[in-house]
């Protein structure tokens, strides 16, 4: 079903680094505190709105450094500040084989005004489990009132939405929400509008929402998102490094830059303005700035 016309400006997201895409297959994601701090400058001017940051380690591995994200921070807020560039940080508190403290540590210290919200658990591409534990969700609703972190709550499967209504209700996670859709990764729900339409069906009235396609959903589900009235989008090499084809399937690695001016491109042949970070605090309700 679509949704009523959405004439507001699109926010435009960028997940930049995440914590899986190898410089091996796409040499321009960003592993590094000055290289991300770059490349949020580069998406900032290209049209993003917001920037989704993981960090590595000096192996170019994933991490939850706290050192690692000061350090990215602090390089960032230098680097906007040089060139003149404002942006929203979004900071992960992705899981994996970290414990509660070191998940959540970096938003005590950096006070981003958003950080991602997982809640729920899957079989991520039957390969491993993508946990996020009712024990680790009830500190992290806690951080998020208490540091006025904005949170951005990633959707991977139809269950995330009933998790968050109950940390909405039982721990007074903020209304109105915004709803990320993580569509197609292996384990979650598929890309098709058939299930986003589902999706959307679930969130409460009032709710902000944005998605990105993983891999070769990534434009579908964007094109699908802006026809159906999304507050936002989602792009960037966390969730897909392939930017074109030639006619003999030749792949065309892209780089954060260039994925997000596509985004823009898109949006404004649809008749939506590209929304400033600034354009964006005001449609999710953010009231600080973290740069």
């Amino acid at each position: 079903m679509l949704e009523k016309r959405n004439t507001n400006p699109l926010i435009i997201s960028c997940a930049l680094t995440g914590a899986g895409t190898k410089r091996e297959v796409a040499p321009a994601v960003p592993c590094q505190p000055a290289e991300i701090a770059a490349d949020v400058v580069k998406c900032a001017k290209a049209g993003a709105a917001i920037v989704h940051i993981h960090v590595r380690d000096d192996n170019d591995v994933k991490s939850m450094s706290l050192d690692k994200f000061t350090e990215t921070i602090e390089l960032t807020r230098e680097a906007c500040k040089k060139e003149n560039v404002d942006v929203v940080i979004n900071l992960t508190t992705s899981g994996g084989s970290y414990d509660d403290v070191e998940r959540i540590q970096h938003l005590e210290k950096l006070r981003p005004e958003m950080c991602s919200y997982d809640s729920g658990t899957i079989n991520w591409s039957n390969s491993f489990v993508f946990e996020n534990h009712p024990r680790f969700l009830e500190k992290l609703t806690k951080a998020v009132l208490e540091y006025d972190i904005k949170p951005e709550v990633e959707v991977f499967d139809s269950g995330f939405i009933g998790n968050t209504m109950f940390y909405i209700k039982k721990h007074g996670l903020k209304v109105p929400t915004h709803f990320q859709f993580v569509m197609d990764v292996p384990g979650g729900m598929d890309g098709t509008v058939k299930n986003l339409s589902f999706l959307l069906d679930m969130i409460p009235e009032g709710s902000t929402w944005s998605v990105t396609g993983i891999g070769h959903s990534h434009l579908p589900m964007i094109f699908a998102a802006i026809a159906m009235g999304a507050d936002g989008v989602r792009v960037g090499l966390e969730d897909n490094i392939i930017y074109s084809r030639d006619k003999d399937g030749n792949k065309k690695i892209g780089t954060n830059e260039e994925f997000v001016k596509r985004a823009a491109e898109v949006a404004k042949i649809a008749g939506r303005e590209i929304a400033t970070a600034q354009q964006a605090r005001g449609l999710l309700g953010i009231t600080r700035k973290c740069l």
